[in-house]
């Protein structure tokens, strides 16, 4: 009998059944059980059980969700002057984006942001929703515009510059975490970006390190990198690009020899892996067992926004069903990849199967 019949079997004889028994009966990690679980839900395997409550969660996102304006320019960008643009708005935010990457990879999902009572907050809902991410644990300020993100790309898809509007994410407030922390214990990881206030980043990484539930973290930019408390115990996973690793290493990185000290330095504070990303130069990884480069999967690029969150999600992902480092990073170099080639900032393409068939192919 294969893993997930083993999975179906044991749900049979007790639909209250936890992750955490079905894992010890199956021989399974606990993030690989909610793997089995989430593909056997989307195949109608298992329908309104009670067995689906609120430790359902895989993993938990916190962080940004907003609105993404992309203004592609149809010539060379002239500063200071108007550019002929065409407009295009899409669901974004960091933690929103990795929630609904991680769904779309088969991992039970469920975000934790805050949004404005308006239009705009109720299309990301809505949209977020259908891709099956739980919104349940969302906060709607009724006084707050919901967060937006707008870029200006050159012809080649590069982002020229790019503006935030974030200031909602400053009225979230600790007790906000408090009040919600039986929902965030119950859930088998933590995603955290670094969008939400400085003392709520604090709280979420203390309180998870205390209780022992992994946390994978995405600095988001070289500023609010700097919102990091300088101990990151507990922090399974810290994926910086090189702007932002300089800031948490507090050294220049000039070299794969700059990255691997930086590496070393951002472990010093606790952290147990870390892989800086390099853009058209791949990614560097480093734990205790393993480092090294990777180069990128080679691709066309139409747009490169997502790109980062792909590479970091599909990481994630790898490193939830226990894949080495060497291993999380080829899925992520496959995310990213798939994400370049799309003018959306998650590829519709990203599933499971099509991230080991680039693996494959590029290996």
């Amino acid at each position: 009998m294969d893993k997930e019949s083993q999975i179906l079997h044991y749900i049979k004889m007790n639909p209250f059944i936890s992750q955490q028994e079905l894992s010890s009966k199956v021989g399974l990690s606990r993030p690989a059980v909610a793997n089995y679980i989430a593909n056997l839900t989307k195949r109608g395997e298992i329908k309104g059980r009670g067995y689906i409550l609120r430790e359902e969660s895989a993993i938990v996102c916190i962080g940004g969700a907003n609105t993404d304006r992309k203004a592609r320019t149809e010539q060379k960008v002239r500063l200071y002057s108007s550019n002929p643009v065409k407009i295009t708005e899409s669901c974004g935010g960091v933690a929103r984006n990795f929630a609904e990457n991680l769904s779309r990879l088969g991992l039970s999902t469920s975000l934790m942001t805050c949004i404005g009572d308006d239009k705009e907050g109720h299309w990301l809902l809505k949209e977020t929703k259908s891709q099956g991410v739980d919104i349940s644990q969302v906060w709607v300020l009724p006084t707050e515009r919901t967060g937006t993100f707008t870029t200006l790309l050159d012809i080649n898809g590069q982002s020229i510059v790019s503006m935030a509007d974030m200031n909602i994410y400053e009225k979230i407030t600790t007790s906000m975490f408090e009040e919600k922390w039986s929902y965030i214990i119950a859930s088998s990881a933590v995603f955290l970006d670094t969008n939400i206030p400085k003392d709520c980043i604090s709280y979420i990484i203390k309180r998870c390190s205390d209780v022992n539930i992994p946390i994978y973290i995405d600095p988001v930019s070289p500023v609010k990198a700097g919102k990091l408390p300088f101990r990151l115990d507990g922090v399974e996973l810290l994926v910086p690009n090189r702007e932002e690793a300089e800031i948490l290493a507090n050294i220049k990185i000039d070299s794969i020899e700059d990255c691997q000290s930086a590496c070393e330095k951002i472990r010093q504070r606790g952290v147990q892996n870390v892989i800086i990303t390099l853009g058209d130069q791949g990614a560097y990884y480093f734990s205790d067992e393993e480092f090294g480069l990777l180069p990128p999967f080679k691709t066309d690029v139409v747009d490169d926004t997502g790109a980062g969150e792909a590479f970091a999600s599909c990481a994630i992902y790898g490193i939830m069903n226990e894949e080495s480092l060497f291993n999380a990073c080829q899925l992520g170099l496959a995310g990213a990849a798939l994400t370049l080639q799309t003018e959306k900032s998650i590829s519709p393409f990203l599933n499971p199967e099509k991230l080991h068939e680039i693996v494959k192919e590029f290996s």
